[in-house]
């Protein structure tokens, strides 16, 4: 009889044991496979620098997004496939309800969430090297190196002067880890679909201008305006004053020889300004763009109308709009009323400052 009962406790205890190990089963599982996320939210994202792929860095990051209700379980599955000696910077989707299993699948796979490349516009090499460090781990100095170099820039069928006419301003989708060739690569073909539609090669052709040279005129003419009624008839007397081979004499080609593009205004001293972008001392275009104007513009010099103005000044009132004279004289009396009323607007600034 004792022999039964002793078997029976052994049978008891096992069958206890596998009880324990089933329902160990069932919460691994679940921990594992079931729902892992933290948040109500669609999803979340999480980025994971060039330099942060161990997994105490990751680990961390994972806590202070609060994207997990158990981040330990992520060390694990992690450690187990190896993960932590191959983790890949990106930026990573996670979406609500995934398992450890699908985001360490995500994490293996290293398919970073997709970049979205906001790119409007831009003045300065150094403005467009800080927007793509500032959307990609890139060094900087490597970067505005890179822009600046005729070398580097080969592939791309452009140079230094010339780079911003190969960048239509757009949205556009990048990996996380992009290098700056693909960058590049990428405006470089987007810029050339973009002349290849609506005739636009067509129209730069007709005013005998180069699609470089219509860039050059269209940055000039965006940073003269925001209207677009007026910018027509700027395009055209600039397009006017190239073809009778008159200076331009556009202020804000100034602005960008100087290097400063908080004037207000534009005094005589600095219409001296050594510079070849300084369209009141040399003839035609500068050598390159002034800044990326918006596809926009561009059309807007391709499609510019036929006028007779040589001449425009910004209206007295300051609503931003413009006269357009044809002859010196008119030109002159709309000139100095906008003088008279800029006087009198900066000298009552002045006061109100006392």
């Amino acid at each position: 009889m004792p022999t039964k009962k002793k078997g029976g406790n052994l049978k008891k205890k096992w069958l206890t044991i596998l009880f324990i190990a089933i329902i160990t089963l069932i919460i691994g599982i679940w921990l594992f496979l079931g729902p892992a996320t933290n948040f109500t939210e669609k999803s979340r994202h999480i980025t994971i620098n060039k330099f942060e792929t161990n997994k105490s860095i990751v680990l961390a990051n994972f806590r202070k997004a609060g994207i997990l209700q158990f981040t330990e379980l992520l060390g694990i599955a992690g450690a187990a496939i190896n993960l932590w000696d191959n983790m890949k910077p990106g930026t990573y989707e996670i979406k609500n309800g995934e398992s450890i299993i699908d985001i360490i699948r995500l994490l293996r796979r290293g398919r970073s969430t997709e970049v979205k490349f906001v790119l409007n516009k831009v003045r300065t090499k150094e403005e467009l090297t800080k927007l793509i460090c500032k959307n990609f781990p890139l060094d900087s100095t490597a970067v505005y190196n890179f822009i600046n170099t005729d070398d580097s820039l080969k592939p791309f069928h452009t140079n230094a002067e010339l780079l911003f006419t190969s960048i239509i301003p757009n949205t556009y989708s990048f990996y996380y880890d992009a290098s700056i060739n693909k960058i590049l690569q990428k405006l470089t073909n987007e810029a050339t679909e973009f002349w290849l539609r609506n005739d636009r090669l067509t129209k730069a052709q007709a005013l005998g201008f180069t699609k470089e040279q219509v860039y050059i005129l269209a940055s000039i003419v965006e940073e003269e305006t925001n209207y677009d009624s007026d910018k027509y008839k700027i395009a055209s007397v600039y397009i006017n004053r190239l073809n009778k081979q008159i200076p331009l004499q556009a202020c804000p080609t100034i602005k960008f020889a100087m290097n400063d593009f908080t004037l207000t205004r534009i005094y005589e001293k600095y219409l001296t300004t050594p510079s070849p972008y300084n369209t009141y001392k040399n003839k035609g275009l500068p050598p390159g763009p002034i800044c990326t104007p918006s596809p926009k513009t561009i059309d807007i010099v391709l499609n510019a109308p036929k006028t007779d103005y040589i001449y425009f000044v910004a209206k007295s009132d300051f609503s931003g709009y413009h006269h357009f004279s044809s002859n010196y004289e008119e030109h002159i009396k709309y000139a100095n009323e906008y003088q008279k009323e800029l006087d009198a607007h900066q000298l009552k600034k002045l006061q109100e400052k006392k």
